[in-house]
This record gives C-alpha cells, structure tokens and sequence, in this order.
C-alpha cells in the first residue's frame, strides 16, 4: 500500500458520470469496452490513500460506483504503488448512463457551417488580414461550429500544423466526428500559405486527454508527458478526444467543476471578480499530487465558470515584451494567462503583465491577438445581473419520454428562442424575440465595421507619413493609439455573439475604438500637412 498523502489521484482521474448505480455496471462496462466491472476492488482499499477521492466520493450520487468503472489496473497498483492504474478519460464511460446527454453532444449541430472564414466579403470581419498582418490567424480564421469538432477544427486549420492535419474522407468527412485520428490523418506534407502557429497550451482546452499528462499551469515536471514547451504536432498525435465530461463534472462525487489550469489560477490565486455571486466566488480547490495538478470544486452548478475554460481571452502563445522587446518564450508561464479582464481595461493589464503577441506589418504597433472573451464580456450584463447562467440559453432542457434532461449540443439561441428565451419571457412571442435579438445585433455589427474602417484608415495613413517623411515621435504615439484602436475593436470580431452578450458594453468599446483611429488619422494628417 502507498502512504497516507504519497502519490494522489484526485477527481480528475475518472470520467465524470452523473448517477450510475451497481447493477448497471456490468453491462455498460461491456457495452463501452471499459474493462474490469463491480466489486472487485473496495473502495475503501483506494480510500485508505486517497482521502480527497473518499471526501468527494462519500455520500455523493456517485459513492457506490465501483473504481474500476474508470480505472483498469487496480488490482496490480494496490500490490505496489511503482504500479500506477489506467484511467479512462472518454465520454462513453459516461455515455453509457448517460445516453441521451452524449448522444446530443456528438448530434451535427447544422446551425454552425465548417470552415466558415471571418475575415472575407461577408465574413464578420471582412478587413481582418489587413488588421491582423502577418499574425498566423490571416492564413484562416473560423467561425465556430459544435463541441463535438473542436479538435478536429484546430488541427485541419491552416494556420495550426502548416496543412499536414487532413480530413480523411476530404469533404465526406466534414460532419464526420469522433476519435480525432478516426477521422484526421497525418499527411506529413507542408501547403503553401499556411502557418504552423500551433501550441500545446492552446490544445488544453479543445481536449481533456491530457489532465494526467500535464502538469498545473503546464509547467515542466519529471511525472508530466507534456509540458508548455513540447512539441505541438506530438502533442496533437497524442489527442483522440474533444474535451470531455471530466472538465465540468467530478466523476468522483458528481459536482460540478472546473479542471483549466489558468483559469483556476485567475480564480483563487488573483481574487478575479468575473464570476463573484454577494461577493464570493464559489469554487472549492483541492491540489492534489503534491501540487501537480489542482481542480476547482463547486457546490452548485455555475456554468459561467465552467464555460470559461475554453470561452475566455487567453495568452497562449510566445509574444514579446513591451517593457524591453524581449521574447517572451513557451517555458514561461506568461504563455499560459487568463487575464479576466474586460475590453475597457485590457490593454492596460496586458502592459502590466508586459506581454504582447505580436507587432503588426506595416505600423509596428504591438498587438494582442484576442481569442474568445465570451465570460468577461457576459460578466456585469444585464442578464448576468438576472441570475442568467449560459447553460440556461444554450444548453436548454429536452423533454423525452416524460423526462427531461439537459441538451449538450450547445445550441445557437437565436434558432431556438422558444426552448431557449421563453422560459423566462412567457409574454414576448418568439417573432418579437428574435426581432430584438437581430436588432441589437445588427447594430452593434454596424459598429464593428465602422471600427474596422477607421483602423484601416489608420494604417492607411500612416504609410503615407512615413512615406512623407513625418518624425518618429509623432510615428510612435500614432502606434499607441494603434494599440488601444486595436484591442477595442477586436474584442468584438473574436468574441462570438455579435454583441449580444453584453451590447451596452460593445457600444462603449467599439466607439472609443473608432475615437482613437480617429485620433491617430487627424494626428499623422497634420503632420503630413506640414511637412508640405
């Protein structure tokens, strides 16, 4: 037996399964090609060691569920701790309870179309590879379709593996998803105009493959496969499933969770404010392995936390500083960061933390690249102050042969008003919603193009003051207002609701945006006028 406190499991070492009793275990170990079924191993033979699994585990839906329905092995491991057990980590351990749950997460959602480029004609960013030079995302940059393609989206896009990553099936297999290597292969060939802008940071929110594998933060570490600095296309022939049912639900005692490094760090180590309720933030952390990994635990569900693990801005990337220029490479922890801040005071924290991704083609402004900052942008809403969780619009419940349960196909609102907006609007028909909902949208992308125009004004113009032979002090504070234009503006183009989420603050940001390419345009104008 291993001592008490020595080599820990904790939550993060099963499949999360919700409500499974003994006499079904049998039957759905085979049906799912689990091996091992009930009662061979006690669970008090692995409490005896895992005291944080026992406290979980005790008096919680899941305390009759046989450690072997996730764990292979055991027998050996208990025999010698140098023996370490094999776990599951798959949705079809759950999927095998949980049937309806997992069919409607691997359902094609048709509402979000494959390859759809932003930055085209009709795309939401039409001017992006102009704003964007010669950041990695100009090769392609999609909307985003299904959960249940968000491995195989990352790897076949061109900027993430210089095009080796290939549909199997080419374009018969585009709503194909599964096991990642069913459906992708490795072509081993590089296309032209493609990056390879791939990271292992970024993969940790696409898939949970690797919770055992990656130490907290992604920190380098003898008893971790890989690291912030391993190589992206390895790490990605090691990643067969999309993120999992163990990022959002402890399988040991069935709470909801959170398993995201950095967004737990942003969390509890930085007091972030983004998902406080009276002041508080309800998320219990247990570190486990002697620090190797934590998770966050809570007593109720909140799905603003739990979908901030991947719906959030986040640095994952090598950048630079922007005290001294110096890179700042992947063995730094600066390349795994949630700042939890919203778009007004972004910038200004990214300055603090002295990192940005990149300087842009032709003014030379250093740039942060946003993801998609969905949590911060809904943190402070007029829903958000409501009590409104996403999962009540976008996971909404379905009634089947009299009971319920809850849709995780993540659904697009606006095609589902009834089942998503009516519950709490009983008096506004679906017609008058979606009405609104267009509405607000339209304006709010209305502004997103005008912002787009005046930073490509701005760009515009200063090709012009420096062909006019303006100075470089005046070059260099019309990069600053670069920078500032920037952030505001696409903040908006990478986060995905057009506005909705938060329309009063997309306002606020996207004028100022405009104000500041304004600014600089006037600025470099009068500079160029005197030189006449």
């Amino acid at each position: 037996m291993m001592r008490k406190n020595g080599w820990k499991v904790c939550s993060v070492l099963a499949a999360g399964i919700l409500a499974l009793t003994l006499p079904a275990l049998s039957a759905r170990a085979k049906a799912t090609g689990v091996k091992g079924g009930a009662g061979k191993v006690s669970a008090a033979a692995c409490y005896d060691c895992h005291d944080e699994v026992k406290a979980l585990k005790e008096g919680s839906k899941h305390a009759k569920l046989a450690c072997e329905t996730c764990h292979d092995k055991l027998a050996e491991h208990l025999a010698s701790s140098d023996s370490k057990p094999v776990t599951t980590i798959d949705q079809k351990v759950c999927g095998g309870c949980h049937k309806d749950q997992y069919a409607s997460f691997f359902k094609t959602n048709h509402e979000g179309a494959a390859r759809k480029e932003k930055g085209v004609p009709a795309g939401r960013s039409p001017m992006m590879d102009k704003l964007l030079a010669p950041y990695g995302f100009t090769f392609e940059h999609n909307e985003p379709r299904g959960h249940a393609f968000m491995i195989i989206d990352q790897f076949i896009v061109d900027r993430f593996a210089g095009g080796r990553f290939q549909l199997k099936n080419g374009a018969w297999g585009m709503d194909q998803a599964g096991r990642t290597w069913d459906v992708l292969t490795d072509t081993g060939k590089t296309l032209p105009e493609t990056a390879k802008a791939g990271n292992p940071t970024c993969i940790q929110c696409k898939t949970s493959d690797h919770l055992l594998k990656w130490k907290y933060l992604g920190e380098k570490d003898p008893k971790a496969k890989w690291d912030r600095t391993s190589d992206p296309v390895a790490v990605a022939k090691d990643t067969n499933n999309v993120v999992g049912c163990v990022h959002c639900h402890d399988p040991h005692g069935a709470k909801p969770r959170i398993v995201r490094d950095a967004l737990i760090e942003a969390i509890s180590a930085k007091g972030a404010k983004t998902f406080e309720k009276n002041g508080k933030t309800d998320l219990s952390v247990v570190s486990f392995r002697d620090g190797f990994r934590k998770i966050g635990v809570m007593s109720k569900t909140d799905s603003r936390m739990m979908c901030a693990q991947c719906h959030v801005e986040y640095a994952c990337g090598a950048g630079t500083q922007f005290s001294d220029g110096k890179k700042v490479p992947y063995d730094d922890v600066r390349t795994n960061y949630f700042p939890l801040e919203g778009p007004l005071g972004l910038l200004e924290k990214y300055r603090k933390q002295d990192f940005f991704d990149f300087k842009h083609a032709v003014t030379g402004a250093r740039l942060v690249k946003l993801q998609h900052p969905e949590a911060e942008t809904y943190s402070g809403s007029v829903h958000d102050k409501a009590g409104v969780q996403c999962h009540q619009c976008h996971m909404p419940k379905v009634k089947k042969g009299g009971k319920s349960y809850t849709d995780h196909g993540v659904v697009r609102p606006r095609n589902h008003v009834k089942e998503s907006c009516s519950g709490c609007h009983p008096k506004t028909s679906v017609e008058s919603k979606l009405y609104q909902i267009e509405g607000t949208q339209n304006y709010i992308r209305g502004k997103m193009r005008k912002s787009e125009y005046w930073l490509g004004q701005l760009i515009d113009t200063y090709v012009a003051a420096k062909r006019a032979g303006v100075a470089e002090e005046t070059l260099a504070k019309a990069r600053l207002k670069h920078e500032e234009a920037h952030v505001l503006w696409e903040w908006w183009t990478a986060e995905n609701s057009d506005g909705f989420h938060n329309p009063e603050l997309a306002r606020e940001s996207l004028a100022q945006s405009i104000s500041a390419s304004k600014e600089a345009v006037k600025l470099l104008n009068e500079a160029i006028d005197a030189k006449k």
